[in-house]
């Protein structure tokens, strides 16, 4: 997870969800070694990361990225992603064994 609790300070809520949800949060916390809890805190973690709304954009229309003498094309970009993905399911899965 991101942040520790030592991080944080953890306020208590309560969350409807639906039995398949949780019997996977249980499998995930069971098979990682952690608390439950932490499974679902990082999930509001990062949802609540990957809606955050900013003030200004990240990168202006004028600005470019220079990421090195070869121009990178959408292809590119869409191979690395499902690469790494991948590995990090081939990671996951050596873990659970």
């Amino acid at each position: 997870m991101i942040c520790t609790m030592m991080d944080m300070a953890l306020k208590r809520t309560n969350v409807y969800a639906e039995d398949s949800d949780l019997l996977l949060i249980k499998e995930a916390a069971r098979r990682l070694g952690v608390p439950e809890a932490e499974i679902i805190r990082e999930g509001i973690h990062r949802i609540a990361l990957a809606h955050r709304v900013w003030d200004e954009p990240f990168v202006s229309d004028e600005e470019t990225f220079d990421l090195g003498a070869v121009p990178v094309d959408e292809d590119e970009i869409r191979a690395a992603v499902s690469d790494g993905y991948a590995e990090r399911e081939r990671r996951n899965r050596g873990r659970a064994a």
